[in-house]
């Protein structure tokens, strides 16, 4: 472990916050949660939230169609160690699907919150919102988007830490942000501003609500912290929706073996679903945009102009760059 003192397994602390402990006053953060028959897990993920050094939270959560006893684990939690900040979110009852979930929580915090995404599988280090908000200081509440993400400890089913994901190699920005997603969901913390972009501003179908989060908000001109600190453990488990790897070069591999149609049928609708608000973005990445939607429908001597005008369309390491500049360079035109 890079950190001293890293535990090689997630034990449970139960901290309350305190004033000397930097416990936050004003409107708590909203912590959202959505499950689907993960009660295997759920609880763990429970404890280090009720663990937070930070106490000032509310959990928004909703079941998106368990058929286990995910929604009674919650209903628990919200009786019993969460009541009073407990908050079960029933406008969209049935399956939606993970991005859709996301959103349809996003929809029910009040106005002016700062947002926390929580996966049902992951548990938090006691520090995580602490760090997250003491980072964003009084951006908080300010009027820039802020997107607070980090780094995680990968483990197995047990919690039992294997490794520390990839640290951040480049710095993020909208150029990148199309290309690849380094914000992991359950790393996420949205101040206020940001949570107002992505409020009615959903992703387009296949992409996911963090990768969809940190495009929004660079669009826009906002602010991401890429926090090099491990502030979660990501359990790898045969039920992860996606799942991680330390190795940047064993993940561009990988991208390698799956080809390049999954990935550009994404960008593509990536493009197309932004540039539909141009309000919502700034000046630079409305000439990106303006410029992806015009070089896809055309030839390689064409996108090739554009990874030379624009070039911060690269990933974290020169060789997922090189996978993504093949894909885009030599993939059909849309």
């Amino acid at each position: 472990m890079s950190e001293s003192g890293a535990a090689r397994r997630w034990l449970p602390r139960m901290v309350r916050g305190t004033e000397e402990q930097g416990g936050r006053v004003g409107q708590p953060v909203a912590i959202l949660l959505s499950v689907y028959n993960g009660e295997a897990f759920l609880n763990d993920q429970l404890d280090s939230i009720v663990a937070q050094m930070d106490p000032n939270w509310v959990v928004y959560w909703r079941d998106d169609g368990s058929d286990d006893a995910s929604r009674a684990i919650m209903l628990s939690f919200q009786a019993h160690r969460g009541a009073g900040r407990c908050v079960e979110i029933t406008s969209h009852p049935g399956r939606l699907g993970i991005a859709d979930s996301y959103m349809a929580l996003l929809a029910g915090v009040p106005v002016g919150a700062c947002v926390a995404f929580a996966d049902q599988d992951d548990v938090w280090r006691a520090e995580k919102l602490a760090w997250a908000m003491a980072t964003m200081g009084a951006g908080a509440t300010g009027e820039r988007p802020i997107l607070y993400c980090g780094r995680q400890y990968l483990t197995d089913a047990a919690l039992k830490v294997r490794a520390e994901s990839a640290a951040f190699r480049r710095a993020p920005g909208f150029a990148a942000a199309l290309t690849q997603n380094i914000a992991t969901g359950h790393t996420i913390v949205l101040n206020a501003a940001a949570v107002a972009l992505l409020r009615d501003f959903g992703p387009p179908a296949g992409v996911l609500h963090d990768w969809w989060a940190y495009l929004v908000v660079t669009a826009a001109g906002g602010r991401v912290v890429a926090d090099p600190r491990c502030v979660s453990y990501y359990r790898q488990h045969n039920g992860n929706t996606v799942g991680a790897h330390p190795s940047w070069m064993w993940r561009g591999w990988a991208a390698l073996r799956r080809g390049p149609n999954m990935f550009m049928v994404i960008f593509a609708a990536n493009v197309v679903r932004l540039s539909a608000r141009p309000e919502r973005l700034d000046a630079t990445a409305r000439a990106i945009l303006s410029d992806l939607r015009a070089c896809l429908s055309q030839g390689v001597r064409a996108r090739w102009r554009v990874l030379r005008r624009w070039r911060g369309l690269v990933r974290q390491t020169p060789s997922e760059t090189l996978v993504f500049r093949l894909w885009f360079l030599l993939s059909s035109r849309r």
